[in-house]
């Protein structure tokens, strides 16, 4: 496991809550996009008039629309004015948070979970925010290092605390169905910001609790 290098500003964060920039307009229509994956299935040699396949390229744009919605979200509108004032400084982790992504070389999944930690200085985030952040850097197309930082960022950017800490466990179905076809294989990522990349013992702490098995799970 490798240590991100120390914080950058994130380009999607402004002085307040964040907007994240999208075209207004995307450059093909649905209809151009169905009738690209229509020519990928005649490029495979199917017959896309053939009953199992007439609805197929409508069926995948509307898949690939909502495995990529997260380019039309924006933190802000995420967040729902869910950032409280609270005098506390002791760490808050939510682990186990499921992730769905997909890979941007092959377009095909990424599956695993997030472990995620905060050390607030007067402000923190509705803990169901936390996977929402998830949810929107993950349903774009991604590599899982980017993925990880992208997340830390954000909450770093939103919260301004003394640490973020962010760990990313995945497998990647373009290293099990294809390629090396290497099942059982697991991707491990970290990005740790502010006090969690200066103070070992901190780093350690978080470390630990995300190796502890919750027993509410069977």
């Amino acid at each position: 496991m490798t240590l991100s290098q120390p914080p950058m500003s994130p380009p999607e964060l402004s002085q307040n809550l964040p907007k994240l920039i999208t075209q207004s307009q995307p450059p093909v229509t649905e209809e151009d996009m169905r009738q690209a994956v229509r020519t990928l299935l005649l490029g495979l040699g199917e017959n896309p008039d053939r009953e199992g396949l007439k609805d197929t390229p409508k069926r995948v744009v509307k898949a690939l629309k909502f495995l990529t919605s997260g380019y039309h979200q924006s933190l802000d509108s995420l967040l729902n004015g869910a950032v409280f004032q609270e005098n506390t400084d002791e760490m808050v982790l939510v682990r186990d948070i499921d992730l769905f992504s997909s890979c941007e070389h092959h377009i095909l999944p990424i599956l695993g979970r997030a472990h995620i930690a905060y050390i607030p200085d007067g402000k923190v985030i509705g803990l169901s925010k936390i996977a929402r952040i998830c949810e929107m850097y993950g349903r774009r197309l991604q590599v899982q290092e980017r993925l990880t930082a992208q997340i830390a960022d954000a909450l770093q950017g939103l919260l301004q605390p003394q640490g973020v800490a962010v760990v990313v466990e995945a497998t990647h179905m373009c290293m099990v169905m294809r390629g090396v076809q290497k099942p059982g294989s697991w991707t491990v990522t970290s990005a740790v910001r502010g006090t969690f990349a200066e103070d070992e013992k901190t780093r350690q702490e978080f470390m630990s609790l995300i190796r502890h098995s919750p027993k509410f799970h069977s």
